[in-house]
């Protein structure tokens, strides 16, 4: 656990010293659990929308985007029930003044046991080889079974007391289970208390319970409530979706972990609107799809696992999270539920407003069912981040930092560097750039020796450089260097823009989603 946090430690430096990621508002000391993004983070952050954006509405006819605004009329909560539900079980420790979700910290518990079973598995891969089957394996190994059984059991018990809101359950849970505060080994531990999570404000110049607004918790809403405006205006055919990028603002207690939980946060989400008695297959059928995304960018294996959720929301008939492995352990990165007509239904009974579909196909009205694909892109800036910072021992001895980005989300996608600042040399880079700038990202960089120049470009992930030197001028050729191989090729400028296409273009990537 030491090294992943330490790894934690080591992407925030980075992030920082590079221009990925800063303290908001720092020279006044910072603002808790707010951060902002450089001009690299900046545009990271709007390849991962590009990447999302584009196989959500450019990869798939029936699914269209949406902006909705940020402020929504107050009605529109009390309709999802983020009013009376939007609330968070938290515990106090008694002895480190630190506050804790309930339901994480049993979650935590769980996943401790579960990497006994994982080592469990792996001593057995060892022993037996090629003939380890895992499934018999897990289903009678005495260590396992019996490890299984105590998270089957805490399971239970948790999934009761949330779903009766027993808080004096969870607590008692907690107690019997001896956990610990994370930070001082203390169990001495406070009653749970709910925490409703939603910022209010007051729109216009009168305040008051009349004027009180809401920053929206969540961007689903801003879907659902335009749910007819885009069927009619579109004339969208059920199964059909609705795409959108936003902020989303929640008033978490606990907001810690760099950037994986804070109090602003943007998400990108897609409502897919089908008949009922069809969001089952649809639901198995977004699974599949979204897991194909996320192994789509080849961060690493085994970083990815489904968790089917203990509690199901009260508008849920299943849900389950996409976690990735992040320097925190095994955590939550997309949520995919299936929402049933819950949020229509409501929204229908508060608005006094129908919001039935007319299916030409099943000759009836019916108000739609509801896949949700729900990811964090604050969460996903920081899933590539840590699995593509690499520190790495070369052949020679010497070492390099590199970010291994996936070449189509990199933020700086070509180097060009002239050898000297003389000769003409830098003015052939300027030219090039004239030429690339329409499509790529690029830097030219003058500065040191070309050795260092490649490892200031490695360390913000840049896939490839282009040196350009005497003999360009002679012959039209430049040397091209990759940043994962730091293999060199000569190349001929009139070959450039097809090999740049090839690596760095969005149609490679997405082809295998097609």
């Amino acid at each position: 656990m030491e090294h992943k946090q330490d790894k934690l430690k080591e992407i925030i430096s980075h992030a920082k010293e590079y221009g990925f990621v800063f303290p908001s508002s720092e020279i006044y000391d910072g603002l808790a659990a707010t951060y902002d993004y450089g001009q690299l983070g900046a545009e990271l952050k709007n390849n991962i929308k590009q990447y999302w954006w584009k196989s959500m509405t450019q990869m798939h006819q029936n699914i269209v985007g949406l902006d909705a605004s940020i402020f929504m009329h107050p009605k529109t909560w009390e309709a999802s029930g983020h009013l009376d539900a939007f609330n968070d079980p938290l515990i106090d420790n008694k002895d480190s003044k630190k506050r804790y979700r309930a339901d994480v910290l049993l979650e935590e518990h769980m996943e401790k046991i579960n990497k006994k079973i994982i080592k469990e598995v792996l001593k057995g891969k060892k022993r037996f080889g090629d003939t380890f089957n895992e499934a018999e394996f897990r289903a009678t190994n005495p260590n396992i079974l019996r490890n299984q059984a105590k998270i089957d059991s805490v399971k239970t018990s948790m999934k009761k007391s949330l779903e009766e809101n027993d808080l004096e359950a969870l607590r008692t849970l907690i107690v019997e289970l001896e956990i610990a505060c994370p930070l001082s080994g203390s169990k001495n531990w406070t009653e749970v208390r709910q925490f409703n999570l939603m910022f209010s404000t007051d729109m216009g110049s009168v305040a008051g319970d009349a004027a009180k607004i809401y920053l929206r918790p969540e961007t689903a809403q801003g879907i659902f409530v335009n749910f007819l405006n885009v069927q009619k205006s579109g004339r969208m055919k059920i199964p059909f979706g609705i795409a959108q990028i936003g902020k989303a603002f929640r008033n978490e207690i606990i907001a810690r972990q760099f950037i994986f939980r804070m109090r602003e946060f943007e998400q990108m989400e897609m409502q897919f609107f089908v008949p009922p008695g069809e969001e089952l297959k649809w639901y198995d059928y977004w699974k599949i799809q979204r897991e194909k995304w996320h192994k789509n960018l080849n961060l690493g294996e085994d970083l990815h696992r489904f968790h089917d959720h203990i509690k199901l929301a009260h508008y849920a008939n299943a849900a389950c999270d996409i976690e990735f492995d992040f320097p925190m352990g095994f955590k939550e990165l997309e949520g995919i539920h299936s929402r049933t007509d819950f949020d229509l239904k409501q929204h229908e009974k508060h608005s006094g407003k129908k919001l039935s579909y007319f299916d030409p196909e099943r000759n009836e009205s019916y108000v739609p069912y509801v896949i949700e694909t729900s990811i964090g892109l604050d969460r996903m800036f920081l899933a590539i981040l840590s699995a593509s910072l690499k520190n790495e021992v070369l052949e020679d001895q010497s070492s390099r930092i590199v970010l291994k980005i996936p070449a189509p989300l990199a933020p700086v996608k070509v180097a060009i560097l002239p050898l000297v600042k003389k000769d003409g040399l830098p003015d052939i880079a300027n030219e090039l750039a004239n030429q690339l700038k329409f499509d790529y990202n690029y830097q030219i960089d003058l500065k040191d020796s070309i050795g260092k120049r490649y490892r200031r470009q490695d360390a913000i992930g840049t896939p490839i450089c282009i040196t350009i030197d005497h003999q360009t001028k002679e012959d039209q050729t430049v040397t091209l260097r990759f940043r994962d191989t730091m293999k060199q090729e000569r190349i001929a400028l009139a070959d450039l823009q097809g090999i740049l296409e090839n690596e760095l273009g969005w149609k490679k990537l997405l082809l295998n989603l097609a």
